[in-house]
């Protein structure tokens, strides 16, 4: 999100052959047993040779019951909770048929409440190298999620039991920091 504050157009790739262990279909919160991670399970139509824009969401689990059920544990008291809840609980209620689609959506509320002016656009072609985009795409894979900046340091609700976690979701930065979270983000150093 850090990155994408300081850009007006983002492009999010939906055109590469879908790859398991990305933040396409999880993130990290910080609940009360430490980093819990929240994934939305599902179908690979083509199997191996799907693209990420087919993707589509398995209806077999209740996770949208249970992903919203974790994070009113994780952030209810947090100071901000209640001030943006709203934002968010519709995307736990509504059916959605593609990951993509999803994942839109929960990018439209996070531009919102962030207040980033960015232009969402989905790729129409797939290139290994793009030259003329800033590509993040492995950054965020999870092997990978280690190697990024360190996170600034914020107040947690369960920061005294585990220590400040670091590579969470960005609704934790929302539920702490409320209105703060947009200076955050600019503070927030980007290695390129």
């Amino acid at each position: 999100m850090a990155a994408i504050s300081r850009v007006s157009d983002v492009y999010i790739e939906v055109m590469e052959t879908y790859r398991k262990q990305t933040c396409r279909n999880h993130c990290t919160i910080f609940g009360p047993n430490g980093k819990q991670t929240l994934t939305i399970p599902v179908i690979k139509v083509n199997g191996n040779h799907t693209l990420t824009k087919d993707i589509r969401i398995s209806g077999h689990q209740p996770w949208q019951k249970t992903h919203w059920r974790s994070i009113k544990t994780a952030y209810s008291n947090s100071p901000f909770f209640l001030f943006y809840e709203h934002h968010f609980a519709p995307l736990y209620e509504k059916h959605f048929e593609f990951l993509v689609e999803y994942n839109f959506v929960l990018l439209e509320q996070l531009l919102k409440v962030l207040k980033i002016s960015a232009t969402v656009h989905f790729t129409k072609t797939f290139s290994k190298s793009p030259s003329c985009f800033f590509d993040q795409r492995e950054k965020y894979v999870v092997r990978n999620i280690g190697f990024l900046t360190p996170s600034v340091h914020y107040t947690q609700v369960f920061e005294p039991s585990h220590g400040f976690m670091q590579g969470l979701s960005i609704i934790d930065v929302i539920f702490n920091l409320g209105p703060e979270s947009a200076a955050y983000l600019e503070n927030f150093q980007i290695n390129h």
